[in-house]
């Protein structure tokens, strides 16, 4: 197994414990759209569909502490932490050592954050070199490990419930809308987790009327153990919201 893929396979062993349920909608985007063409044209910044959905995903959650917080243990002796601020991990595509990987980046503050300081975060990590940007070196360290050692450094940070919001989010976004992917659901090891498909055209009906407007499908992974299904449509439901009142 190449070392580089060594985190994703602790990882995915560490979220065996999940109890995962998949929500889906669609998000009409023509305002974000109009905003995104408006922030071009007045200050040269073209913000990402990734931003837009961190930026209100913090702001629901911030209103929903139960699906912001983490669970930790096994049935027998389950533990819950809530937190006052609301971070967001964004899953990236990147390159280490000549292999595709992926790797996570931590949006702090986004209960407050505002579109320029999360782009302004992604750029920062998305032009930066994987293999010399300080948000990756515990990674990279973890890489040079061996397979025993590093398993057991990543269980441990994993199971701090106050490490955890500071290298997993309180929840998460994962993007394939660059590529001919519609929706997919994914687990992001924080207690809901977002999936951004592609902005299509696809037909609509408005005020009884048949159009044709750019739509969003936008899941909603979360955690059984931690909410229910009606507050997990609840968040959905007003991301939605606050992706079409931009």
């Amino acid at each position: 197994m190449p070392r580089q893929r060594h985190h994703t396979l602790f990882f995915l062993e560490e979220i065996r414990a999940f109890s995962p349920v998949f929500l889906d909608t669609e998000v009409d985007m023509g305002r974000v759209l109009a905003h995104r063409a408006e922030a071009v044209a007045r200050e040269g910044v073209r913000y990402g569909t990734t931003s837009y959905v961190l930026r209100a995903a913090g702001r629901v959650l911030a209103k929903h502490p139960d699906a912001n917080a983490a669970i930790q243990g096994g049935p027998r002796r389950p533990r819950i932490a809530h937190y006052p601020f609301v971070n967001g991990k964004l899953a990236l595509d990147r390159t280490l050592d000549g292999r595709r990987v992926v790797l996570g980046t931590v949006v702090p503050s986004l209960h407050d954050a505002e579109l320029p300081a999360i782009q302004a975060h992604l750029e920062r990590i998305r032009d930066g070199d994987a293999e010399r940007l300080e948000d990756f070196e515990g990674i990279r360290k973890l890489h040079r490990l061996p397979w025993a050692e590093g398993r057991r450094a990543f269980r441990q940070a994993a199971a701090s419930l106050a490490l955890r919001p500071h290298l997993t989010g309180t929840f998460s976004v994962t993007s394939l809308g660059h590529r001919a992917v519609d929706s997919f659901h994914s687990v992001g090891g924080t207690t809901t987790t977002f999936g951004v498909g592609r902005i299509l055209d696809r037909p609509v009906v408005r005020d009884g009327e048949i159009t044709v407007a750019p739509v969003l499908r936008l899941s909603l992974a979360f955690d059984h153990r931690a909410i229910d299904g009606a507050e997990a449509a609840d968040v959905l439901t007003e991301v939605k919201e606050a992706l079409e009142s931009v």
